[in-house]
């Protein structure tokens, strides 16, 4: 890793949905120096904000992602699926506080399985009442609008929000960061800067230096006998 300041900012994408104020607020606290430069990217192409002049520095993505041998990849949570549909829909009808189940979407239409649609756009679809859209509940969220609203879809895997980078990238910068979102505090050794000087362990208790200098260890004279103080006496002879 190189500790070489390279950057004016640290640049993170994130693609939509994805929340970073919390981690916004952390890494302004711990790295005044280097501010950050938060970018919305577009899903469908998230690897590709990896790359080119303006590239991002590191990426909150879903996944799956097409990534190979020269990402690194850390998986941070999961996101929950959900199904939007319109308020007017019968699936809206069971209740805020029931959870369905895909056997409980067989015969929708499912717009978010048209790879012609986005996310924005399958929700919009199924703000008609035609369908449904399954989607994290952060875009559910994202989305939400009058006439609209969601379902937990409980036996649906959840998707996993990921921080992407690509390995030759790898710094300092990259490491605070890693830092933030995985909740190290400021004073772990791993989310420390590498510039600052280690500071050494306390002496333990009782354990210092003789200013005087070491004294030789005394050893019991050999071959004379008991000693005075260990308790027992010398045999008496017999007469």
């Amino acid at each position: 890793m190189t500790t070489e300041p390279t950057r004016a900012s640290f640049r993170i994408g994130f693609v939509p949905g994805v929340t970073l104020s919390k981690w916004s607020r952390l890494w302004e606290e711990r790295r005044a120096d280097l501010p950050l430069d938060v970018v919305e990217i577009d899903a469908s192409s998230a690897l590709d904000a990896l790359h080119g002049d303006a590239a991002v520095d590191m990426l909150l993505a879903r996944l799956p992602l097409a990534t190979d041998d020269d990402h690194s990849v850390i998986r941070l949570y999961d996101e929950r699926a959900v199904a939007v549909v319109s308020k007017d829909h019968p699936l809206a009808t069971l209740g805020i506080e029931h959870e369905l189940t895909a056997a409980d979407l067989e015969g929708e239409t499912r717009h978010d399985l048209d790879p012609t649609l986005t996310d924005a756009q399958a929700v919009d679809v199924a703000a008609t009442g035609a369908g449904v859209a399954v989607v994290p509940q952060s875009i559910a969220r994202l989305y939400s609008r009058s006439g609209l609203t969601y379902r937990f879809v409980s036996d649906l895997e959840p998707t996993v929000v990921a921080l992407v980078w690509l390995v030759d990238r790898s710094d300092d910068d990259t490491d605070d960061f890693i830092g933030v979102v995985r909740g190290r505090t400021a004073r772990s050794s791993r989310s420390r800067r590498r510039d600052e000087p280690e500071q050494a362990a306390p002496a333990k208790k009782g354990s210092a230096p003789d200013p005087r200098g070491a004294k030789p260890k005394r050893t019991p004279p050999q071959g004379r006998g008991p000693q005075r103080g260990t308790g027992r006496s010398r045999p008496r002879r017999g007469r």
